[in-house]
């Protein structure tokens, strides 16, 4: 389908990975065939009795580290049977920081592969020869990266025209340019005391916007001042 998206995600943990990918949005997306995802068990492409996927760094320490074997097969499985991917992610904490821009680029894509590290990380070949971007969801370690490649994916998705029943609703989400959400309320307009603004029930269209660029560059500047030096002039030149 035109403007589909595949993302196929290379797992030691695909129990952890599908069930998630069957709820809300994502399970909307697929059903509307605007996205097509995958999820591919890394035991499946291991050889040998016991498919072994990890074994210890060279050089010693502890942990365990991915071998390169079953991912290098594992990609190469997915690109010959659809085609090569436009990007391989890598999730990994020193990875670049998953932004909106970012995720808007990714969803512009065609089809990506997704790599979850697990244990100490995966063989530096494996990222040396096949990766082209490393992805981490924030300055944190987890046990592994199949959390964050969900992150990703529910990023990536909910921008692909037609995973959303309000087509508009992404393009004024937080971060999209560069500032935070304003506040949102909805039904009743008063509840134990505390009112919806006023303005917001006014029917003054131009007077709800100029509100809420008023409350995102108050809130950006109270908590996320580092996203103003591109965005206030701008902003304020606007209002």
């Amino acid at each position: 389908m035109p403007g589909a998206i595949r993302i196929d995600i290379v797992t030691a943990l695909p129990a952890l990975v599908e069930e998630p990918l069957q709820h809300s949005i994502l399970k909307r997306a697929q059903e509307a065939e605007v996205a097509t995802l995958h999820v591919h068990d890394l035991r499946g492409y291991a050889t040998g009795k016991h498919r072994q996927i990890d074994d210890r760094p060279y050089g010693g320490g502890g942990g365990m580290v991915l071998k390169p074997e079953p991912l290098f097969r594992a990609v190469e499985a997915i690109e010959e049977d659809v085609g090569a991917a436009d990007d391989i992610i890598y999730l990994t904490p020193d990875g670049d920081r998953l932004d909106q821009p970012m995720a808007n680029g990714f969803s512009m894509q065609d089809h990506l592969i997704l790599i979850a590290g697990h244990y100490k990380g995966i063989d530096q070949r494996v990222r040396d020869a096949l990766v082209s971007r490393e992805v981490s969801i924030g300055d944190v370690v987890l046990s592994g990266g199949e959390l964050p490649a969900l992150m990703l994916v529910d990023a990536i998705v909910r921008l692909v025209p037609g995973a959303l029943g309000d087509s508009a609703s992404a393009l004024t989400d937080a971060f999209q340019d560069g500032l935070l959400g304003a506040p949102v309320y909805t039904r009743p307009a008063e509840f134990r005391g505390r009112e919806v603004p006023s303005v917001l029930r006014s029917g003054d269209h131009r007077a709800i916007a100029r509100w809420r660029d008023e409350k995102r560059l108050e809130k950006t500047r109270d908590r996320r001042p580092d996203l103003l030096p591109d965005t206030t002039d701008s902003l304020e030149a606007s209002s």
